[in-house]
């Protein structure tokens, strides 16, 4: 009897145990697609980068060219609209702070006064009126609401006449009284709605609480709501900063006498008519005048980015 004998084949020892790997075309061309995945994305975010910075040194341009002018001469000001100095000319600045009636700080203490006396006016006003809208119920509630709302798109040129002839009567112009009176009867109604979405975040069961222990609505107020309000009061506080500082119509139309002027007006008057006008020393005090308006921003951005975030305002 004959057998056939059948010859298998031989595994070698280096690859017995390996499996084999079929998926290898399929990785690599998995990771080239990733690779050019990474290569595209980087490329759109460099150029989406390279966008905001052109655009960022188009609108940050005409404040450095205004604080390069600052540093030249009359004669080159306008001849020369690059941001390269050939020389400083430190002498718009000295020139500058004592060149109208009074020395430049004398206007500065002018806004001051009246930066001052408008936020603590809107803080105290307007954090009221805003928790009577959150937490109080009277009659006609919704309706008063609607109509403070409608006042933020009433423009304020068209109240400014029965205004000047109201504190004109009063005597009140050619005084701060006409640019703080106001801010204490809570006429920027921005602020109350601002304030009115963030008292609305707070839970009522505070109130209960504050209630349940025999405290009445001023109570509530000043010792729980108030606390709570850091982030919206600052908030106010900057952005009134900021308008008051550099509101130029309402200083114009009530402050004539030269003594009262604030920092817009006074830096108005630079600009001559009749004669030459020192554009080196209006561009000099310009850059002080925004100064504190650069350190409130810096300084308080951090409260103004929670404030707003906090308040349901996108």
């Amino acid at each position: 009897m004959t057998t056939k004998l059948e010859t298998l084949p031989i595994q070698d020892k280096k690859s017995a145990g390996k499996p084999k790997n079929h998926r290898g075309p399929k990785r690599a061309r998995e990771s080239r697609g990733t690779l050019a995945f990474s290569r595209a994305a980087r490329t759109k975010a460099l150029t989406k980068h390279a966008i905001l910075i052109l655009a960022g040194g188009l609108m940050i341009y005409p404040l450095l060219w205004m604080v390069v002018s600052s540093l030249r001469s009359n004669e080159l000001i306008f001849r020369e609209p690059g941001l390269w100095l050939n020389s400083l000319e430190m002498g718009n600045y000295t020139d500058g702070w004592s060149a109208l009636t009074h020395p430049f700080g004398h206007y500065m203490l002018n806004s001051a006064v009246v930066v001052l006396g408008s936020i603590l006016g809107n803080l105290i006003s307007c954090s009221m009126a805003a928790y009577a809208f959150a937490r109080l119920q009277f009659t006609g509630k919704k309706l008063f609401f609607g109509i403070m709302l409608l006042t933020i798109m009433l423009p304020f040129h068209v109240v400014i006449v029965p205004q000047y002839i109201l504190f004109s009567q009063i005597g009140w112009v050619n005084t701060f009284w006409p640019l703080l009176v106001p801010k204490f009867l809570a006429t920027d109604a921005f602020f109350v709605f601002l304030m009115v979405q963030f008292i609305r975040g707070i839970p009522k069961d505070l109130d209960e609480a504050a209630r349940i222990d025999g405290a009445g609505h001023p109570r509530i107020f000043l010792r729980v709501i108030l606390p709570l309000m850091v982030p919206a009061l600052a908030t106010t506080t900057i952005f009134t900063f900021i308008w008051t500082w550099n509101d130029f119509f309402g200083a114009l139309i009530y402050l004539t006498d030269p003594d009262m002027f604030t920092v817009p007006v006074a830096l108005r008057a630079f600009v001559d008519s009749q004669s030459a006008t020192s554009w080196g020393s209006l561009f000099a005090m310009s850059i002080v005048s925004l100064l504190p308006v650069f350190l409130v921003f810096l300084f308080g951005q951090r409260f103004l980015i929670k404030g707003i975030a906090t308040t349901g305002i996108k």
